[in-house]
This record gives structure tokens, sequence and C-alpha cells, in this order.
């Protein structure tokens, strides 16, 4: 058996997982775990907000004017005191069970991030586990779809070039790792 994977290459991209505080690792972009209403929220979200400053509420003041961001998609606004060029606000969905309408939703919610940060032109960007937190999203059912969309993208060649999953915690990066080791 081999051991799981904490790296690997797709395209001329290369995917990493690491443990850690997303709100601390420099990159051209975060992706942060939002809500529709975009209005805040606790963990990556909460984060973001205390160490970007108030400025993001500010920015995305724009976007709730215009009804918020639905699940499956996202935001972009700058990153202010954050170790970041961008912050984009995705939406991933809330489990209910439903399985494979809530995974198209969560591919969805990547597809749209790596969108805006390829709009940037963005070289380096990071990604928490969307909606297995507070959205209860199984994380072994989170990882390899958010993986397989992440790694989709790195292979076709554009602006990203590393993509890496900052992971809370140690299950949650067992997951991820368990996930990428079966992609490759």
């Amino acid at each position: 058996m081999n051991p799981a994977l904490t790296e690997a290459s797709f395209g001329p991209g290369v995917l990493r997982l690491m443990l850690g505080d997303i709100t601390r690792v420099s990159a051209d972009a975060l992706v942060n775990a939002a809500n529709e209403g975009l209005v805040g929220g606790g963990g990556v979200d909460g984060a973001v907000h205390r160490v970007g400053g108030p400025q993001i509420m500010k920015d995305l003041a724009l976007y709730r004017a215009r009804g918020g961001c639905p699940t499956g998609s996202a935001v972009i606004t700058p990153g202010h005191a954050l170790p970041v060029k961008w912050v984009i606000h995705a939406v991933g969905p809330i489990w209910r069970g439903f399985g494979t309408q809530e995974e198209l939703l969560l591919e969805d919610a990547y597809q749209a991030s790596c969108a805006l940060a390829a709009e940037k032109s963005c070289a380096k960007v990071t990604f928490p586990s969307l909606s297995t937190g507070a959205y209860c999203f199984p994380v072994e059912k989170a990882a390899p779809v958010a993986l397989r969309t992440v790694a989709g993208e790195l292979a076709k060649g554009g602006s990203m070039k590393e993509a890496v999953f900052v992971l809370f915690d140690r299950g949650t990066l067992t997951a991820y790792a368990r996930a990428l080791s079966a992609l490759k």
C-alpha cells in the first residue's frame, strides 16, 4: 500500500496539502468558505474577516446589494490585511444527504473559484475544505470532489501553477491525503 500523498503534479501545476491556518499562508488568492448572504460567519469565513479587516465586509456590500452569492458560485474582493492579493468568497452547499446534487454544487463552487483566480492571473491559490465545517458535508465525500476539480484546472495549464489546500485539522488532512492518493 502506498503512503498517502500530500503533493502531486497535474500538467504544469502542483497541488499540495498542508495542515495550518489559511489566513497565514502567502498566495495570490485565498478561497474563503462564505455563505450566500456574504454576511460573515464562523470557521474559515470568520478567520478571513478577523485577519483581513473590516474593509472586506465593506467590499462585499456591492454583492450583498445584488442579492449575495448563490450556492455553487463565488465572488472576489481584495485581500487587504491578509497575505494575499485577492479573497475569493465561494459558497459550497449545506449537506442534506442528497448526494449527487450537493457534490455538483460543491464542484461548481471550486470551478467558480478557479475561474475568478484565472481572471486575476493568480499563480498560487490557497483553498479550504469547502462545506465540511458548519455545512456538515462529509469530508470523505468532499475531498475527492475538491481535488478532482482543482487538479483538472491545474492540468489545463492556465495561470494557476500551485494550488494549496490548507486544512485545519489532522482528520481533514488525512481524508484529503487519501483522496489525493486515489486520484493519482
